[in-house]
């Protein structure tokens, strides 16, 4: 983080979300297994995960409805924020 901090030194606190993240999915060398993964049982996904898994294979039709259930949530949450 020291690192991260002498580029951005009036910006460090943006930087946090990304350090936990990265902290959170390395593994320890005495579990093998990262903090996350010890919790939840699976190491979190990145976004380049996530395109990759598009990619390689379609999504299910169960995942399809349950995105536009999201997606809709998401648009009625919007509207009432407005």
């Amino acid at each position: 983080m020291k690192a991260l901090i002498r580029t951005q030194a009036k910006a460090w606190d943006l930087l946090l979300l990304n350090v936990e993240f990265a902290y959170n999915r390395e593994p320890y060398k005495t579990t093998s297994l990262s903090p996350f993964k010890t919790v939840h049982g699976v190491d979190p996904l990145t976004p380049r995960d996530l395109v990759l898994r598009i990619i390689e294979r379609k999504l299910s039709t169960e995942a399809e409805q349950r995105v536009k259930k999201i997606q809709a949530l998401h648009d009625k949450v919007r509207k009432r924020l407005k």
